[in-house]
């Protein structure tokens, strides 16, 4: 049997598994959106006591992954993302504990009212079906993903990273020994335990049992999903996200603002990545940025107005465009917010943009006209985040236009159906 015939042989086996899976998922999906609040937040509790239960067996399963891991020389950062302790599992229990106690959408009505035929119309919100999610390593996002999912009344299908696959699976016999004893079907969450290529794949092109992707992962993941997909795709592929300081910010929160949005984490998808300022209070405000900077041992890029004023790297025009999710900071002097904005129409990846500004008119001009999925007014770009939402949790954050847009949280894992309530009504 030649590579070729493997191959296919191999691709065609893990398409089935996945149909199997699709398919339970499918079935189980249907009990879930007939379950009513007090049904899934017992799931979410006895999964919690299971990951308790079960804490030693996934740390050894945790350890032989970070052995593998080692072994096969990940960086410091994938180890640090890939490892769970003691800790780490007593906060995925805690996390369960918040989803349970969040407010539950399904079912909600809103917008109801009468028309002149009589009849009764609105909305209510309902569960998306089956959701798919596809993501690297860190193996909390199990839990994070499957309590989201129960709890807006959709089947989860997750397809973790190879480098996490002894955790997941732990984790996830955890997880349907507490949907067992909760009474909801065990196929309301699965695991893929194949950590074939191909499962990726197969998942992003099943309509029939998956009604959306959720890719979790680097840009190059997201970009090959998002282009292959048949299925519905949540995404965001990359957080460039802006601070512009106008002339009439107050300077003292100025600089508070830009510094934390930079430094407060740098590989995240919420961290200020471009700082435009503007060239009334350039001369004041940089030095001192510069000095801050300094203390934190980010590296400067900046343009030629910026580099008249305190010392930076000059900035290429791929320099407006980078996530760097490291200490890494581009520095451009604009005239106005006119030119701040016309920037970031250009080169913002649509995540999350602030102004600082004692101006109300600009704040309104900046909040109106800025295309983003979060856009803040003297605050930090690091709150575009479910928790600090309020959401309680997020299953990630969304640039598209369409459906959930910025953090998504419980709401934005469901939809809305017209229901239209009669008394006998009918077309004349």
């Amino acid at each position: 049997m030649n590579d070729t015939t493997t191959h296919e042989n191999s691709a065609t086996a893990t398409r089935e598994l996945l149909a199997k899976l699709g398919a339970a998922a499918r079935s189980a999906s249907r009990i879930l959106a007939a379950a009513d609040t007090g049904q899934k937040n017992r799931a979410l509790n006895a999964i919690a006591k299971q990951l308790d239960q079960h804490r030693s067996s996934i740390l050894k399963a945790n350890a032989l992954d970070m052995k593998n891991g080692r072994d096969n020389h990940l960086d410091a950062a994938l180890l640090d993302r890939l490892e769970l302790d003691d800790t780490r599992i007593d906060a995925m229990i805690e996390g369960l504990g918040e989803v349970a106690a969040l407010p539950d959408p399904v079912g909600s009505l809103r917008d109801m009212h009468y028309r002149p035929s009589g009849i009764e119309l609105g909305k209510m919100r309902v569960p998306l079906g089956v959701i798919g999610i596809i993501y690297e390593s860190r193996p909390n996002v199990t839990i994070d993903a499957a309590s989201l999912c129960l709890k807006s009344g959709n089947a989860a299908i997750l397809r973790g990273g190879k480098e996490a696959i002894n955790s997941n699976r732990a984790i996830a016999a955890a997880i349907s020994e507490g949907l067992g004893e909760s009474g909801l079907p065990r196929e309301a969450v699965q695991v893929v335990e194949t950590t074939d290529r191909t499962a990726v794949a197969a998942m992003i092109s099943m309509p029939e049992f998956i009604d959306v992707i959720v890719p979790r992962g680097g840009k190059g993941l997201i970009e090959r999903i998002a282009n292959d997909a048949r299925v519905p795709v949540i995404k965001h592929l990359d957080g460039n996200c802006h601070v512009y300081i106008d002339d009439e910010a107050d300077l003292n929160m100025a600089y508070d603002i830009a510094i934390n949005a930079k430094t407060h984490r740098y590989g995240v998808c919420n961290a200020m990545e471009t700082l435009l300022v503007a060239e009334g209070i350039a001369d004041k405000l940089l030095p001192r940025l510069a000095g801050g900077y300094a203390n934190h041992g980010v590296e400067l890029r900046g343009c030629e107005k910026t580099r008249a004023i305190i010392a930076a790297l000059p900035a290429q025009l791929s320099d407006w465009s980078e996530e760097y999710l490291a200490p890494i900071l581009a520095i451009k002097v604009v005239a106005n917010i006119d030119e701040a904005i016309g920037h970031i129409s250009q080169f913002s990846s649509g995540h999350t943009e602030a102004i600082v500004t004692e101006n109300y008119s600009r704040s309104r001009q900046f909040i109106a006209t800025v295309d983003s999925s979060s856009v803040m007014i003297n605050a930090s770009t690091r709150f575009a985040d479910g928790f600090e939402y309020g959401l309680g949790a997020e299953i990630g954050i969304s640039t598209d236009k369409i459906h959930a847009r910025g953090p998504v949280g419980l709401e934005g894992l469901t939809s809305e159906k017209w229901v239209v309530m009669g008394s006998g009504q009918i077309r004349q």
